[in-house]
């Protein structure tokens, strides 16, 4: 999983920074601290911290290396702890996968019985990939994704656009954005009536937040 991907709801932000980090070291003993940092998508002050944290508790051991450079090496400690953090997150996943796919069938399904069949969805990620999966088993047709992504054209088979429909391009948008969802449907609430903009319960969007806003 990369930063953008659902891990916000499976682990604390302290227990995947601190997952990445003994990840990494197991990967490879002689990565830098700013390899480290790109990868987790953290400030680089943030991985020194956490670094420290981490020889403090007993979970990485530092070595000098050459070149003014430093090593760095699990202890048995750390490869327990790297194991149990793991199947923490594996098991939080698959719970979280399930109650999307539980809530991405229920969103369908509205779609279908209001006979709404062209639906978008807002967001490129996990969730907007688990929609796709479930959209096979409803009378939906999936138009396109909306993402800003730089680059990006296409996903799970579908065209990428940048501007979100209006109301003569789609009937509904499911808004799968992980990374700012309430900012998404705001925005989709913008372009579309608020019923016709659908979210999983799983993003803990409000509702009355855009016409708090005078959406």
């Amino acid at each position: 999983m990369n930063k953008t991907d659902i891990d916000s709801s499976d682990l604390d932000n302290e227990s995947r920074i601190t997952l990445g980090l003994l990840n990494a070291v197991h990967d490879n003993s002689a990565a830098s601290q700013r390899s480290m940092a790109d990868n987790l998508g953290i400030a680089l002050g943030l991985a020194n911290a956490y670094l420290k944290r981490c020889v403090k508790k007993g979970l990485i051991k530092v070595r000098q290396a050459p070149a003014n450079r430093y090593a760095y090496y699990l202890t048995p400690k750390g490869f327990s702890e790297k194991s149990r953090l793991t199947a923490e997150f594996l098991t939080q996943s698959f719970h979280l996968f399930r109650r999307a796919r539980t809530e991405s069938a229920e969103l369908f399904e509205h779609c279908q019985n209001r006979g709404w069949r062209r639906v978008a969805l807002y967001g490129a990620g996990d969730l907007a990939e688990i929609m796709t999966l479930s959209a096979r088993d409803y009378a939906v047709v999936l138009t396109a994704v909306v993402s800003r992504e730089p680059g990006q054209t296409e996903f799970a088979g579908l065209s990428v656009i940048a501007e979100v429909p209006g109301p003569g391009d789609v009937d509904a948008i499911i808004v799968c954005d992980i990374g700012r969802p309430q900012a998404a449907y705001d925005e989709v609430c913008a372009r579309l009536p608020a019923d016709r903009v659908l979210v999983p319960r799983v993003l803990g969007v409000s509702r009355n937040a855009s016409s708090a806003r005078g959406t």
